[in-house]
């Protein structure tokens, strides 16, 4: 079994910054993609950005320049470096995982959310 455990949200004035991490941990054999998603209230679950396992990135333009993937492979933790934040970030953050449990199949994962609240 795999869990992914989050931590960092919290509220921040516009223009600050928060860390989210998100950590996986159980039968992992690899994991080829971290990333995350957000969903504000009376929206759509939207994703904002990825990072493979060899470091390539995605990012949703809304972010660009703003956020900041990462992933530490040996703790099979993902990193997001939130700046410059926005009220229009105010969201909850989910992070998943692409993770195999050995080298013949892969199955996705989900954190439990954490609340980022940007106030203006």
């Amino acid at each position: 079994q795999v869990q992914l455990v989050e931590s960092g949200g919290g509220l921040v004035q516009a223009g600050g910054s928060l860390r989210l991490s998100c950590a996986a941990s159980g039968s992992i054999y690899s994991i080829d993609e971290m990333g995350w998603y957000r969903q504000a209230p009376g929206l759509q679950r939207e994703l904002i950005t990825h990072i493979t396992s060899r470091g390539s990135t995605y990012y949703k333009d809304s972010v660009k320049g703003r956020f900041t993937i990462s992933m530490d492979n040996a703790k099979n933790t993902v990193y997001l470096q939130l700046n410059s934040l926005n009220p229009e970030d105010t969201a909850v953050y989910y992070c998943y995982a692409d993770i195999n449990a050995n080298p013949y199949s892969h199955q996705l994962y989900w954190g439990q959310g954490t609340q980022v609240t940007v106030s203006s």
